[in-house]
């Protein structure tokens, strides 16, 4: 069945941040996985609370820029080259460190009348560079559709955006994160998306939230979805991004037998 991971960044805030590992393998998740650690936690702290739990990261961002400033990423900014360059061997380097496999790029905000066209081959030329960098170290690197509602600017917001940038880096080290709560709202058919990424062989990751307003998924909204992935196979994770309602714990009915408690 597919694996669960909790996002760290979004559940089990009413536990300190070294608590949140135990409480999600008691939950019965497969692993973790967390926005920006870098300034939370060395690398090594880091990895003692990962063995202390018995549980696996599976995904963290790369640096993001300026985050109080309003930055969301960095590769489809043009000009932030050697920013973007810095923040990706800096994650490639926790993530070696911490044994995390898939690293998130983000590609970033756009001012209100910036040049896409420019952004589009600034991000194309940083995942050329990026690329060969991940695959020399046996990390995969991601790529993410986020709905403008959520992050107004941000330069990538669909699926075919993200697969025709993979499909030009043509790299086995850039693969698909297709987070089926932005999918939702953007496109709608999640499943039909899904389903395409996944027999193209670019789907690397998927996350979920319920629809609209990004809290537990409600009763069966993703039982098709989590169906499909166990009937193909996929060996990836499901990381579970969103807002608890209440107590992280408590709200877990929804996962139902998706997760090994």
């Amino acid at each position: 069945m597919p694996r669960l991971a909790a996002n760290l960044s979004w559940l089990y805030q009413e536990h300190a941040l070294e608590k949140r590992f135990e409480a999600a393998a008691a939950d019965g998740f497969a692993a973790v996985e967390m926005l920006f650690p870098y300034a939370q936690a060395h690398a090594a702290q880091f990895g003692r609370w990962l063995d202390y739990a018995g549980i696996s990261c599976a995904l963290i961002n790369a640096p993001a820029g300026d985050w109080a400033a309003g930055e969301r990423g960095l590769a489809a900014l043009a000009g932030r080259e050697s920013d973007f360059r810095a923040s990706l061997l800096l994650a490639l380097d926790y993530a070696a460190a911490i044994g995390c496999p898939r690293v998130h790029v983000m590609s970033g905000v756009l001012p209100w009348n910036g040049d896409r066209a420019a952004a589009r081959s600034a991000c194309l030329a940083n995942l050329h560079w990026a690329a060969p960098q991940a695959e020399g170290r046996g990390i995969t690197l991601t790529i993410e559709p986020i709905n403008p509602r959520d992050m107004p600017g941000y330069f990538l917001n669909r699926q075919d955006e993200a697969l025709a940038l993979i499909d030009e880096v043509g790299s086995p080290a850039l693969r698909l994160q297709l987070d089926a709560y932005h999918c939702q709202i953007v496109e709608g058919d999640v499943l039909a998306h899904v389903r395409r990424a996944f027999e193209t062989g670019v789907l690397a990751h998927v996350q979920v939230a319920g629809v609209p307003r990004r809290h537990e998924p409600m009763d069966d909204e993703y039982g098709e979805l989590f169906s499909y992935l166990d009937s193909v196979g996929y060996a990836g994770f499901v990381g579970c991004e969103y807002k608890p309602r209440a107590g992280t714990s408590e709200g877990l009915d929804w996962a139902g037998a998706w997760l090994k408690r």
